[in-house]
């Protein structure tokens, strides 16, 4: 069983309500147990501007799925969220995106983890400080580090 972190987000159709249905979800992936999550958090959005705030958070699962059996079962929860795929960084319903998982370090087309910009978005990092404050993230660096040169993006606890 490993220990992984999901990234959350959403800025359409009610995206609080959208997030609590996800992690509803996430309960119901075989050989997989939902441990926790975050606070959920307000932020701007990256990529065209022209889009809502977002809510994000980040969830502990333990699963003994492999990395690419669990992202198949997040992109299947996205899909019945309405999740539409046309715009890089546009708004969407839901995002789940697998941030860390173990100590894995992964470079395949389908997934990389550590996630790649993870270290960039505050709106990853502080939620995930939350659930593992002291991390040490592979390849990476700690959290706490990481959150201290993140680059400040417009953030509110909700």
């Amino acid at each position: 069983m490993e220990t992984v972190y999901i990234g959350l987000g959403s800025n359409l159709a009610e995206p609080g309500q959208q997030l609590r249905s996800a992690l509803s979800a996430m309960e119901q992936i075989p050989s997989t147990e939902l441990l926790g999550y975050s606070s959920f958090y307000r932020s701007a959005p990256i990529g065209p501007g022209d889009q809502p705030d977002y809510i994000n958070a980040v969830a502990a699962l333990k699963t003994a799925l492999s990395p690419l059996a669990l992202l198949e079962q997040l992109q299947s929860i996205e899909l019945s969220h309405g999740r539409e795929r046309s715009i890089r960084w546009g708004a969407r319903t839901l995002d789940l995106d697998i941030l860390l998982f173990g100590q894995s370090q992964i470079d395949e087309p389908r997934l990389q983890v550590p996630h790649p910009r993870m270290a960039e978005r505050n709106f990853v990092l502080l939620p995930l400080s939350e659930l593992a404050p002291a991390m040490e993230l592979p390849g990476l660096g700690t959290l706490p580090a990481l959150l201290q040169g993140c680059p400040d993006n417009r953030l509110e606890k909700v």
